[in-house]
C-alpha cells in the first residue's frame, strides 16, 4: 500500500491544550505520527512517499476564501499584535446575535473561525496543515489510478469546517479528498468516517450536497465533542436531503453494536452506489483512549477494515484521531491490514 507522509506536521506542536480546565500537552501531538510511523515499519509497510505541493484548487472549492487567509496569515497578526504565546482565542460570536461579523483585531478574528478553544496555532500551523492536506491529495490520485492509499495526515481534518477550524483541524482533508474525486469525473463519492468524534467539519461541508453521501459513527452529541452536530434526524438538506447518515452511540458502546452501525453504514454506502470513498480512520473508539468512551478492542479494529473493504471503488483512507497511547498504530495497521486481506478492489490491485 502506498503511503503519503510529511515530517512537516512537526512544526504544529502547541504548548498547551485546554482540558478540564487546565492547560495540558496536546492529545494530538508530532509523538502520535511515531508510534504509527513504528508499527507501519514492523509490519512490512515501506512504501511511504514524500508528498507534492499543495494544490489550493480543491481547497477553495471546500473552504470560504476568507477563512483560508485567516489561515495563510493569522500568525503574522497575532505576532504584530504583541501577542507572546499562542493563538487561543478568548472570545466568540453569540449564536442568537444577528448579522455577527468577523472583527479586524487577531484575538476577535480567531473566536470569530474557531469552533472550540482546544485548537491553538502556532507559527508552524498553516505549514503543517498545507502539507498534511498535500498527503491526502496525493493519496487521491494514486488511488485513482492505482486503486487505493493511505494518507498518514497531521493535523487531522474532519472537524474543519467551510470557514471554521477546531478539534485539532484547520483543513478538512478528507473532503478535499471527496471533492478531486468529483473533479476527476466521478458522479457520487462517499465519505466514511469512523472516527470517535462526530465529523463535524465533513457534515458541514457537503450537507447539502447530493453528490457526496457523508456517514459517521460517533460518540452521541448529547455526551462527546464537538456536540452540536452529529444527531441522528440530520439528514441533509436540498440536494444533499438523505445523504447525511449519522450514527450516534452511547458511552460505553462495545463492538457489537458499533459494527452494527458499521454495517449499517458500508450498506448505505453501497446502496447510494459510490464510485469512490474515502474513508476519515480515527481509531480513538479504542476502550482505553483518553478522550473517548466506547469499548473497541484492538482486534476489532482489524475486522472494521475487513467489513469496509466491502465497498468497492477507488478507496482514499484519510488518518484522523486516536491520541497518546502505543496502541494508536496497532490499532491503524490492524485496520490497514484487515481492509487488505478482504478489501473488494480486484485482487491485482491489493
Amino acid at each position: 500500500m502506498k503511503i503519503f507522509y510529511s515530517r512537516e506536521h512537526e512544526k504544529h506542536f502547541p504548548r498547551g491544550e485546554l482540558y478540564g480546565g487546565a492547560l495540558v500537552t496536546p492529545f494530538e501531538r508530532p509523538s502520535r505520527m511515531e508510534t504509527i510511523l513504528g508499527r507501519l515499519n514492523q509490519r512490512g509497510f515501506r512504501d511511504i512517499q514524500e508528498p507534492d505541493a499543495l494544490d489550493m484548487g480543491p481547497v477553495r472549492t471546500i473552504h470560504d476564501a476568507d477563512y483560508l487567509r485567516f489561515l495563510g496569515s493569522a500568525w503574522q497578526e497575532w505576532v504584530a499584535e504583541g501577542f507572546e504565546g499562542e493563538i487561543i482565542p478568548t472570545s466568540f460570536p453569540v449564536r442568537r446575535m444577528p448579522g455577527v461579523r468577523c472583527p479586524r483585531n487577531i484575538d476577535g478574528k480567531a473566536g470569530y473561525y474557531a469552533l472550540a478553544a482546544e485548537t491553538s496555532i502556532t507559527e508552524g500551523t498553516w505549514d503543517a496543515a498545507r502539507k498534511s492536506c498535500s498527503s491526502a491529495q496525493c493519496a487521491q490520485r494514486h488511488a485513482a489510478a492505482e486503486g487505493h492509499a493511505f494518507a498518514l495526515c497531521r493535523p487531522p481534518g474532519h472537524h474543519a469546517m467551510k470557514d471554521m477550524y477546531g478539534g485539532y483541524c484547520f483543513v478538512n482533508n478528507a473532503a478535499v479528498a471527496a471533492q478531486m474525486f468529483i473533479e476527476d469525473g466521478a458522479s457520487r463519492v462517499a465519505v466514511l468516517d469512523v472516527d470517535f468524534h462526530h465529523g463535524n467539519g465533513t457534515q458541514d461541508i457537503f450537507y447539502d450536497r447530493g453528490d457526496v453521501l457523508f456517514a459517521s459513527l460517533h460518540g452521541h452529541p448529547e455526551d462527546a465533542f464537538p456536540y452540536f452536530m452529529g444527531y441522528a434526524d440530520e439528514r441533509g438538506v436540498g440536494e444533499g436531503e438523505d445523504c447525511n447518515i449519522n450514527l450516534p452511540m452511547r458511552p460505553g458502546t462495545g463492538y457489537g453494536g458499533w459494527s452494527e452501525a458499521l454495517d449499517h453504514a458500508v450498506s448505505s454506502i453501497r446502496a447510494f452506489g459510490a464510485e469512490a470513498l474515502v474513508v476519515s480512520l480515527g481509531v480513538d473508539a479504542y476502550k482505553h483512549d483518553p478522550i473517548s468512551f466506547f469499548q473497541l478492542e484492538t482486534e476489532d479494529f482489524v475486522n472494521c477494515g475487513q467489513r469496509v473493504a466491502k465497498i468497492a471503488g477507488p478507496t482514499v483512507i484519510v488518518m484522523e484521531g486516536g491520541y497518546a497511547l502505543e496502541e494508536i498504530g496497532v490499532n491503524t495497521v490492524g485496520f490497514l491490514e484487515g481492509w487488505l486481506d478482504h478489501q473488494a478492489m480486484p485482487r491485482g490491485l491489493a
